[in-house]
């Protein structure tokens, strides 16, 4: 592998590279909050269909289990025929499911509705990733990352001020309807965005069918690894959020306004923190960005879990903690697909990172089965510290690729 030099890029490359990363953000914004709209109402939705918190967290665990699928499908379909279509495709799915989950009868249609909503989910961070740091100068890979994977943090954000504006008013279902609006960034991908350069390189030396899955075999060891990284970040990540508003509901008391600001400061914390350890990722490497961010993280917990349950510390503790963990996981996508071999890097990265995902898919019905043995607070807070722990030894463990060339213009 060679390093990236980063050549000047025309005013139509930057342009593009500009719009790649926006689509791409914006892709994985709304899918994020599409996503945590969930996580706010989870008990709200239990209480309507008479099932109990554990059942509802299958819900959640459910549609992670689905992402593979989404990334095998959309990730194929992305190193075939291009990053654009698979991703209009994919965005346009996604918002039609979660629209009609706020029309759910009962728990096994909604139930079966986040599947098919998980399979979306699954599709677009491989594809969008690909697609973005294909577009973008090298040398502001491991920021723009963090730029690209904080969209994440966003729509975690965007979800609770619907909860805080929407919910108190109209109830859990039109949180659901307003989830469906991303299908109109389509129109911004189909009118701005231009294939990637680096795919379109890799298409005109396109793999058979049967040389393609060679390589992918050929790299088996790499894509294990990818999976086994993505896992423990996954840990650290959904055992931090997933079931920290019903916590905070539950353990604190508090109401569906200050869970919501709560959330909403410590996604502003995310999103600084993600862009700090991208920016660092740059200068000083991928894999000390992230072992770093989750080392600091195990020190964040007594004041994110044991601290006086006021609102003040609540929200500093949140907005601490979701710097560090998100400032591990800012790193991904510039990581992941310097790892991943060229010729299938629609399909790779998005492959790993959606097994990781299923691999920590039980986080929050992990979480919710420990609450009956001891505190949310004690469930939350030993969960965390092993994720952390084992996270910073997985993460330099492996290999590194810090601005790999990737051909193109890139």
């Amino acid at each position: 592998m060679t390093t990236a030099t980063s050549p000047i890029l025309s005013r139509e490359q930057r342009a593009n590279a500009r719009n790649a990363l926006i689509a791409s953000f914006l892709g994985w914004t709304l899918d994020s909050f599409d996503y945590f709209i969930l996580t706010f109402v989870l008990a709200r939705i239990g209480t309507e269909f008479h099932r109990s918190l554990v059942d509802m967290t299958w819900t959640i665990t459910g549609g992670l289990m689905a992402r593979p699928i989404g990334a095998i499908i959309f990730g194929l379909l992305a190193d075939r025929y291009g990053r654009r279509l698979p991703l209009m495709i994919d965005v346009l799915f996604f918002s039609a499911v979660e629209f009609l989950s706020g029309l759910a009868p009962s728990y096994r249609t909604f139930l079966i509705l986040r599947l098919l909503y998980g399979v979306g989910m699954g599709g677009e961070w491989g594809v969008g990733a690909s697609l973005a740091m294909e577009s973008v100068p090298a040398r502001w890979r491991g920021m723009l990352s963090g730029v690209l994977q904080e969209g994440y943090s966003v729509g975690y954000l965007l979800a609770a001020i619907a909860f805080w504006t929407i919910f108190p008013s109209w109830g859990w279902r039109p949180m659901f309807f307003v989830g469906g609006l991303p299908a109109l960034l389509v129109l911004f991908i189909r009118a701005k965005v231009k294939e990637s350069d680096v795919w379109r390189a890799e298409a005109a030396r396109r793999l058979s069918w049967r040389a393609y899955w060679r390589a992918v075999a050929a790299n088996w060891k790499r894509l294990v690894y990818l999976t086994l990284l993505i896992a423990v970040l996954a840990f650290m990540s959904h055992g931090t959020q997933d079931f920290y508003p019903t916590f905070l509901q539950i353990e604190h008391h508090f109401g569906p306004q200050t869970t919501a600001i709560v959330t909403a400061i410590s996604m502003v914390g995310a999103i600084l923190g993600g862009i700090v350890a991208g920016l660092c990722s740059d200068h000083w490497g991928r894999r000390r960005a992230m072992a770093g961010s989750a080392l600091l993280a195990l020190l964040v917990i007594p004041l994110w879990m044991f601290a006086s349950p006021t609102v003040a510390l609540a929200a500093t503790g949140a907005f601490v903690m979701q710097f560090m963990v998100q400032g591990a996981w800012a790193v991904v996508p510039a990581h992941i697909n310097e790892l991943s071999p060229g010729a299938v890097r629609g399909f790779f990265p998005g492959l790993a990172y959606q097994l990781g995902v299923v691999i920590a898919a039980g986080s929050a019905t992990i979480e919710a089965t420990l609450g009956r043995h001891f505190t949310y607070a004690q469930a939350m807070g030993g969960f965390a510290a092993i994720a952390f722990i084992v996270g910073a030894m997985v993460i330099m463990a492996g290999p590194e690729a810090h601005r790999v060339d990737f051909g193109g213009t890139s």
